[in-house]
């Protein structure tokens, strides 16, 4: 199975903000459910597992430059064949 979350951090919320944010709602989600759903707990480890391992002042010093001149930062949290990974995509508004 392959997750793939996408953050987009903005000059009034860094990636730790969205990160937290994405967390919360799909425990939120995943608590509404009352049932186990495989999909849900995966999101929610690989988010929570970023959330304890990324060097976010790092993150947002790579990302805020690009955001400031004007372009759209992702962050892409995945795992594949379970292997857990993100990636940081600038592109130009």
């Amino acid at each position: 199975m392959t997750i793939r979350i996408e953050l987009v951090p903005t000059l009034s919320h860094c990636i730790e903000t969205m990160a937290k944010r994405e967390y919360w709602k799909s425990v939120d989600e995943y608590l509404k459910k009352r049932n186990e759903d495989r999909k849900f707990e995966e999101k929610i480890e690989l988010l929570r597992a970023f959330l304890e391992t990324a060097d976010f002042g790092i993150l947002r010093g790579q990302s805020e430059k690009h955001i400031i001149d004007g372009k759209k930062v992702k962050f892409i949290l995945s795992i594949k064949n379970g292997k857990q990974s993100y990636e940081m995509t600038v592109e130009k508004i």
